[in-house]
């Protein structure tokens, strides 16, 4: 509408200056070499258009044959890029479908018809991936890497070709290469990033980590910055601790549930008399994330504490954290060696219906160093070897004493505090007891005569033997919740005993389990990722002490399998 608009209005504009120009008119007079020409203003004016027209229609015709034969030559050109531009088309979609022999075809005729197109060596390059001609491919990643307009896409190729032929070096170099290019490249960040993690420069990674800051959201840069501070505390914790403490605490600020920097800065800040700061630190940290870590830092940030403070302590610590397993542990531990008994036994009685082996191994030190009773210590260990597995740090099927700052695979914080069966969802058997049988099936006196060197002394007769059955069942991947009710103390329970083959076991209770009887000898099953008992001892690079939790209690493994073997 605007457009008609104008038009009439420019329309009407130019009668206007007709009729106005012919309401006044002129005469005009040109002599020229003796010549004179007398007429209108009018006609005139049309003649000198018309002389305009003309001469514009033969500069048109003289231009168009002067210029004919680069319309030609561009014509053809433009007819041959078309050529090579369909080429390129049909040979990446032949890549894409899988169809090796068009993709060479198409790719021949590409780099023929089209030789400096950047797709012409994109698609030379992967034509030769896809043949398996490395070398050719390589070659063609070069020549991407030489131009300005493709340097980035070649670096990339010429990273993959690298890695592909584990040459190590060589991926570092180009990597490096591409972040001079261009710092804020997130995959080669990443490949220093890794590359400097690998070799355990945590200030070179750090630096790194700071290249691909801009691809990364605020959290996840704080989180591996924090993780990347606390390995490199961890690295300078001999040769420089007051380089080690800073790099820790600000590890924990960026990251307060971060659990190895929060234990290592207790440690440091304890060891400079800064207990309120340290107890604050860890208390925030406990109250993020419970862990034993953090609760052994906790009780031994006042060294020269009695086991009775440190009981107090950890008592404390538990209740910030109520109904946790972690901190029901952790008193246990203290109270055990504080040799208050009941204060351990009634710390672990809300998972002694189903316990874990830690909570296990815990009430037979507790059986050992309260009464001495080996039939009872037996009896724990023996459950302990068939409990639920407890978390550890796991990352890529491996199970490391220690947190580590990378994974196997080269991850960056990837050791996670999991239970390690449950990444696998492992099923294994697992042994269990049944309900005693009734009097009816006393054992023989052969029978008890057998189970006497394992049994534990009691006051009243010997009952009746439990059937040993095995139940395949699920293994439990999270912490088991406190019963409504305490369970009965392991006293109550009757010793389980390798007697002749048990009568025929009753049907059970719950539709879901499965029972057979036992064979005579029980095959201990291993996880992939499960040493087993029979491991040597860990090597532990980083450096840090074994609690002596864990260690103290390795005699009673021994316990467990002479039962085993009686």
């Amino acid at each position: 509408m605007i457009r008609v608009v104008l038009f009439l209005l420019a329309v009407l504009a130019i009668t206007v200056g007709f009729v106005w120009v012919a309401d006044r008119p002129g005469d005009v007079s040109i002599v020229w070499l003796g010549h004179r020409v007398e007429t209108s203003l009018m006609v005139a004016a049309l003649a000198v258009a018309a002389i305009v027209v003309v001469a514009i229609l033969l500069w048109s015709i003289v231009r168009g044959i002067m210029r004919s034969p680069e319309q030609v030559s561009l014509f053809f050109r433009h007819r041959r890029a078309m050529k090579g531009y369909l080429a390129i088309s049909r040979g990446l979609v032949a890549i894409g479908a899988g169809d090796l022999k068009l993709a060479r075809k198409s790719a021949g005729e590409a780099a023929r018809l089209s030789p400096g197109d950047p797709l012409t060596l994109l698609l030379t390059a992967q034509s030769a991936q896809m043949s398996g001609d490395r070398a050719g491919a390589e070659r063609a990643f070069r020549a991407m890497a030489a131009r300005d307009d493709t340097k980035l896409l070649g670096l990339r190729g010429l990273y993959i070709e690298a890695q592909r032929r584990d040459d190590h070096d060589t991926a570092r170099q180009v990597a490096e290469q591409a972040v001079k290019t261009d710092p804020a490249l997130t995959w080669a960040g990443q490949a220093v990033l890794d590359d400097r993690c690998a070799a355990g420069d945590w200030a070179g990674a750090l630096a790194a980590l700071d290249h691909t800051r801009g691809s990364l959201d605020k959290a996840a840069y704080q989180r591996k910055r924090a993780v990347l501070l606390t390995a490199r505390a961890i690295a300078l914790e001999d040769a420089d601790r007051d380089a080690s403490r800073a790099a820790v605490l600000e590890a924990v600020k960026l990251a307060p549930d971060l659990v190895p920097a929060a234990a290592l800065a207790g440690r440091r800040l304890s060891e400079s008399n800064e207990q309120r700061k340290a107890r604050r630190i860890l208390d925030k940290a406990w109250a993020l994330n419970p862990h034993p870590d953090i609760a052994d830092a906790y009780a031994d940030m006042r060294l020269g504490d009695s086991a009775r403070e440190r009981l107090v302590r950890m008592q404390v610590l538990a209740d910030r954290a109520p109904g946790h397993i972690e901190g029901a542990l952790a008193v246990a531990r203290a109270a055990l060696g504080a040799r208050e008994f009941g204060a351990a036994r009634e710390a672990l009685a809300p998972y002694l219906s189903q316990p874990t082996r830690r909570v296990a191994e815990l009430m037979a030190a507790i059986e050992d160093s309260e009464h001495g009773d080996e039939g009872r210590v037996r009896e724990w260990m023996s459950r302990a070897m068939r409990a639920a597995g407890d978390p550890a740090w796991t990352a890529d099927g491996v199970i490391s004493d220690q947190w580590r700052p990378v994974s196997p695979s080269g991850r960056l914080d990837g050791y996670e505090w999991r239970v390690p069966l449950a990444e696998i969802g492992v099923i294994r058997p697992v042994i269990d007891l049944e309900t005693p049988p009734s009097q009816d099936d006393a054992p023989t006196p052969l029978e008890a005569t057998q189970a006497a060197p394992v049994a534990a002394p009691v006051e009243a007769p010997v009952a009746a033997p439990v059937e040993a059955t095995v139940v395949e069942a699920e293994v439990v991947t999270q912490e088991p919740a406190p019963p409504a009710a305490a369970a009965a103390p392991p006293e109550d329970k009757p010793e389980l005993q390798q007697a002749a083959p048990p009568p025929p076991a009753p049907e059970p209770s719950k539709p879901a389990a499965r029972a057979k009887p036992a064979e005579p000898v029980i095959p201990l099953v291993h996880a992939p990722d499960d040493p087993g008992p029979d491991a040597g001892p860990d090597v532990d690079p980083i450096g840090a002490p074994h609690r002596p939790d864990r260690a103290s209690w390795q005699k009673y493994v021994g316990l467990g399998a002479g039962k085993r073997r009686d």
